[in-house]
């Protein structure tokens, strides 16, 4: 059951990675330049109070962890973070190869 869980978020982050590659791609398209939106700015036009309350409580815990990890993080391109999170899913969710010696 955890690995059908795990295995459905990874489809739906590589899905989502999928889409935000899509738009992003649109956008350079129209810009004639390489354009990435960055996952702090998509989180940000999404709901600001909630990254402002996370900034606030990571800062609250550790400074270094804002600026050392999770502000580096959230500047990546949406669809990579995305699409990485989808692959660390998937592959914690995949069903073992079966032996061929194996009895069923």
């Amino acid at each position: 059951m955890i690995r059908f869980l795990f295995r459905f978020l990874g489809f739906w982050l590589m899905a989502g990675a999928f889409v935000a590659l899509v738009v992003d791609g649109t956008r350079s398209i129209a810009a004639t330049d390489i354009v990435f939106t960055s996952a702090a700015r998509t989180w940000f036009s999404l709901s600001p109070g909630t990254l402002e309350l996370a900034q606030a409580k990571v800062i609250a815990l550790s400074p270094v962890a804002w600026t050392a990890v999770v502000n580096p993080l959230l500047n990546l391109p949406l669809f990579f973070l995305l699409g990485l999170v989808g692959v660390i899913c998937l592959a914690i969710g995949r069903v073992p190869a079966r032996s061929p010696f194996e009895a069923t």
